[in-house]
């Protein structure tokens, strides 16, 4: 038996075949909404909406998650301490200036905008945490850099696994461009002035060498 043709499976999908005709009735990609996101997309974890396109994110690796979990325990331990606000991990998604939609790996809304969240994202984010990919660094340094500073976001904070460095970003409320606040290693502390004034290890957030 031949194998049956796009066409043929496009106009009769037989049990265990795509159906393609369900696919065409959504959007080609550059061409998504806001709203058709928010339709189809907001239960599902790690996919952004960038420009009309869903952008799909790379499966974590042992290293990103490792990292991921230091630094949302110990945010969430600042934060709650000072009950500043509250700290979300990957899979909460922030609303965009534009209408995009990204998701940080690490959120922080302090209390005067924690009304605005809302189940499925928040409108606005005071700080962000990004764990850099080792497949995509240049979305984080760059893409994302440049659209948390037009949305307003407080700090930026790069983690980058490569060269064990924490990066933290303050954001010029005049210009909405960031300024470089520190690039710290191992043996170091930083300290977020929206956190108070306690120092922050960066061998916690980095984990035991190796």
């Amino acid at each position: 038996m031949s194998a049956r043709t796009v066409e043929e499976i496009r106009n009769a999908p037989l049990p265990g075949e795509p159906v393609y005709r369900v696919a065409e009735m959504l959007p080609q990609q550059g061409q998504w909404t806001e709203s058709t996101f928010l339709r189809y997309c907001l239960g599902d974890s790690r996919v952004e909406f960038v420009d009309g396109n869903l952008e799909f994110l790379a499966v974590p690796t042992r290293t990103h998650q490792r990292i991921l979990f230091l630094v949302a325990e110990l945010l969430r331990g600042l934060v709650d301490k000072a009950a500043k606000g509250e700290t979300f991990v990957a899979g909460y998604r922030v609303r965009m200036a534009g209408g995009n939609y990204r998701e940080p790996d690490v959120v922080v809304v302090l209390n005067e905008h924690l009304a605005e969240t809302r189940e499925d994202f928040t409108p606005h984010a005071d700080l962000v945490v990004e764990v850099v990919s080792t497949n995509d660094p240049e979305r984080d340094w760059v893409a994302k850099k440049a659209e948390y500073a037009a949305s307003g976001i407080a700090e930026y904070w790069i983690i980058d696994p490569r060269v064990e460095t924490l990066t933290i970003f303050r954001l010029d409320r005049q210009t909405m461009d960031y300024d470089l606040a520190c690039t710290c290693g191992r043996n170091e502390q930083v300290i977020s002035p929206l956190l108070g004034d306690a120092g922050i290890s960066v061998d916690e957030i980095l984990g035991p060498v190796g």
